[in-house]
């Protein structure tokens, strides 16, 4: 009805008006390449409100607003848009094979992308799991109560207690900004997302043996299926210093060659590889309830599409080793803290900001680049 506004264009509770995207060009990543998909199957014609319906039911919404209430950062609208995005390593299910399920899952990569005003640049911000934090109290996500905030906590049981609105708000503590949206992947979904797209093809400047990921190149171009994917964004002892800082450099690279693979990717040219990629992608995502729909997915991947590889910045959230505990990060405070505002007044991340920091040291990050 005209003069409404739609659920995704209003935050709850706050009578605030939510950041929308803007149209762009050409894909930026992995989950907005296949949301676009989606579009196209949705858009492509008549005699397709099957598909649609099919997709819709797919998708899984957790309905962070309301779990969290008014206890968040307030919504700056300034044109910028910021997306908590997760990595999960549940060992349950189809990803038993990666290990045993030591009973809940963990965040297993997290990165925060700023997309600023215009929707043509981003900086992502990857947090370290070991990251000693302070965590907030949370609604148990085990079914009712609370579990009480503590200090001295590793980054990556946020969402270990609390689930995806326990990692929100730990996030939003930390940063002082507040996420717009929430999206998260599970092992077995990346796999399929990566299969689906016919791979990604990386180059390596020294060989990666890796018994932990199951991971054995050779120095040299290769494509990687989505098991091999997986392996390599799990990689840490066999590269750097054998540290999650390390896994986090190939984390970095292989997304930039996945963003450079993207855009020739002739999901187009096949309407089965196109339906693949929007139906694997919607089974696996999980997303805040504000995406939570075929349509709203479509809309957000369209304000994403005109970033490319080049477009992106990104830095590790400047840390430390804690001189207690070599596997164990500390923040580096005041750095931190120039990150945090750069984005939240929607500026460029200070080079200054990551000069000193141990994720910006080493070369796991130089062993692989776009093919």
């Amino acid at each position: 009805m005209a003069g409404e506004q739609s659920r995704s264009s209003r935050i709850r509770g706050t009578g605030k008006r939510r950041k929308e995207p803007e149209p762009g060009g050409r894909p930026k990543a992995l989950t907005a390449t296949a949301w676009a998909a989606a579009g196209v199957v949705l858009l492509g014609g008549t005699g397709l409100g099957y598909v649609y319906f099919k997709l819709n039911g797919n998708l899984k919404g957790v309905d962070i607003n309301t779990q969290l209430g008014g206890d968040r950062p307030d919504d700056v609208d300034n044109g910028s848009l910021d997306i908590l995005v997760l990595g999960s390593d549940s060992r349950s299910g189809d990803n038993a094979e990666y290990g045993e399920d030591e009973g809940g899952a963990r965040s297993d990569t997290a990165m925060v992308m700023h997309v600023y005003e215009g929707r043509k640049k981003a900086s992502v911000v990857s947090i370290p799991r070991d990251t000693l934090i302070d965590r907030p109290a949370c609604a148990s996500d085990s079914g009712g109560g609370t579990v009480p905030g503590a200090g001295h906590q590793m980054f990556n049981t946020a969402y270990e207690v609390g689930g995806p609105a326990c990692a929100v708000k730990t996030v939003e503590k930390m940063s002082g900004i507040r996420m717009d949206h929430y999206v998260e992947v599970d092992f077995t979904g990346f796999k399929k997302l990566i299969d689906d797209l016919g791979g990604v093809e990386i180059t390596t400047r020294q060989a990666i043996d890796d018994g932990k990921s199951h991971l054995h190149l050779k120095p040299g171009t290769h494509t990687l299926d989505g098991e091999q994917s997986l392996g390599l964004v799990r990689t840490r002892k066999s590269v750097g210093d054998g540290s999650d800082l390390g896994r986090i450099q190939l984390q970095q690279a292989f997304m930039k060659a996945l963003i450079n693979q993207v855009k020739d990717v002739g999901v187009l040219t096949s309407p089965k590889k196109l339906y693949d990629l929007a139906d694997s992608t919607t089974r696996t995502v999980t997303t805040d309830s504000d995406l939570a729909s075929v349509n709203e997915l479509v809309s957000f991947a369209g304000g994403l599409k005109g970033i490319g590889a080049g477009d992106m910045k990104m830095v590790t959230l400047p840390v430390q080793y804690d001189p207690a505990d070599p596997n164990r990060v500390l923040p580096l405070r005041r750095q931190s803290q120039q990150v945090w505002d750069a984005l939240r007044q929607d500026r460029p991340v200070p080079a200054s900001a990551t000069k000193d920091s141990a994720g910006d040291k080493g070369d796991a990050g130089k062993v692989v680049q776009s093919g």
